[in-house]
């Protein structure tokens, strides 16, 4: 098969690193790709949400499979778009519909889908700039600390958790009057807080049948101990600890199943990852949001444990028989940590050599933000280079790759290193 991966991030590198180990894979592209895919693939310079040029390179170079990295792609309708293009019918897209894709899209859209389907969740109520002074009463009936949450896709910095009220109806006017998240935040969803710890499950699905993933714990915020901004997530650690057979027993009954089969009772068409956000509250889980892809970085920490071929799982998601198959997870620990740029996640230097990538040993290298400048290879995103490390628990595992990370140098390289801290 010719396969064709969208994105250019540490998650894209991991799906290219795993397909390019499958027999079934013939000739792989990522498309626009990064300085670590273009070690194992065809790098194309196309911007994952320019479905025409898209639709050439498919034609051009025979592509059988299309991998959506991101979620961009998939909420402007790539896979419609295929599903209604003559010429393009008959490839698999690992991705679900527009519609499908508004579980991340739209968190007050999630929000519906899980009521309607009774999947445990927060209660919420969601404002726009017309209903601002109902919103800031509803704050008055909730309990601190108070989550506001910007409907649409805000690169996963849309959330402000506060333990002020004053501070929350600033806030709250400053989403919906002053746009604060843009576009983003013309709808706000304000939900109670969940006390728990969280964590990510992920499952593939053929729209009728499903598999489940390992699960991850990722670190969101960029200072140790949990403070400090929001990122796109500083590390991942796979399983998780907490999450017994008994507890993942009633995630499945409770959270899994009542999903896949809402999908389907709705005809919303849905091939592809769920990733579901979780928190455990008590020894219950309820659902945080949806995610219509994989995470990153937990897909560093996931992916690498898949020991079933990646290539032939897709198969079975583009034949619906995923029933057929039987899911071979290695048991050991992997643990991800991410190196960025100094700044991020606000303003950040790009074009910084990175040295040392070719020293390291007895650990995975997934590249996200790097490019190729010549033979070097310079940072190019806020997030650069995440490292994996496998052991029997995820203390060792998390020493490799601290231990890996001291070989490897950029100007004003920063990292967590307090990751499995709440372990």
């Amino acid at each position: 098969m010719n396969i064709l991966v969208l994105g250019s991030g540490g998650r894209e590198h991991t799906f290219a690193y795993k397909i390019a180990q499958s027999e079934l894979c013939d000739a792989l592209f990522v498309a626009p790709g990064n300085a670590g895919t273009a070690s194992i693939a065809t790098n194309v310079s196309i911007a994952v949400t320019d479905f025409e040029a898209i639709k050439a390179l498919v034609l051009k170079e025979n592509i059988d499979l299309v991998v959506v990295g991101p979620e961009d792609p998939l909420v402007q309708g790539i896979a419609d778009y295929f599903a209604k293009d003559p010429q393009l019918q008959e490839i698999i897209v690992i991705g679900p519909s527009k519609e499908g894709a508004k579980l991340e899209g739209s968190k007050e859209y999630a929000k519906e889908f899980l009521y309607r389907h009774k999947v445990p969740t927060a209660a919420y109520q969601s404002f726009t700039e017309a209903t601002v002074e109902e919103g800031k009463q509803f704050l008055e009936t909730l309990n601190p600390p108070y989550v506001l949450k910007a409907d649409g896709l805000a690169a996963g910095k849309g959330v402000l958790i506060l333990q002020d009220i004053k501070e929350a109806k600033s806030e709250l006017e400053n989403m919906l009057t002053n746009k604060k998240f843009g576009a983003a935040s013309e709808k706000v969803v304000i939900e109670e807080f969940l006390d728990g710890i969280e964590l990510s499950v992920f499952v593939l699905t053929d729209g009728k049948n499903y598999v489940t993933l390992p699960t991850a714990k990722d670190y969101k915020r960029i200072g140790e101990g949990d403070t400090g901004l929001n990122t796109g997530g500083m590390g991942a650690i796979s399983p998780v600890p907490f999450a017994d057979a008994v507890f993942m027993k009633k995630i499945e009954e409770q959270i899994i199943k009542p999903t896949v089969d809402g999908l389907a009772q709705e005809n919303i068409d849905y091939k592809g990852f769920i990733f579901i956000g979780l928190i455990k509250v008590g020894d219950d889980p309820k659902v945080i949001e949806y995610n219509v892809r994989m995470g990153d970085p937990e897909t560093e920490a996931v992916l690498p444990r898949v020991k079933t071929d990646l290539v032939k799982l897709f198969q079975h998601v583009g034949n619906q028989s995923l029933d057929k198959i039987n899911l071979e997870i290695d048991q050991r620990s992997a643990t991800t940590v991410m190196t960025v740029s100094g700044g991020y996640p606000e303003a950040y230097e790009k074009g910084k050599e990175i040295t040392g990538i070719d020293t390291i040993t007895d650990s995975i290298v997934f590249q996200a933000g790097t490019k190729l400048e010549g033979d070097k290879i310079v940072t190019n995103g806020g997030r650069v280079i995440a490292i994996t490390s496998f052991d029997d628990d995820f203390r060792k595992a998390l020493k490799k790759s601290y231990q890996n990370i001291e070989k490897l140098h950029f100007d004003k390289m920063y990292f967590r290193k307090d990751l499995g801290f709440d372990l």
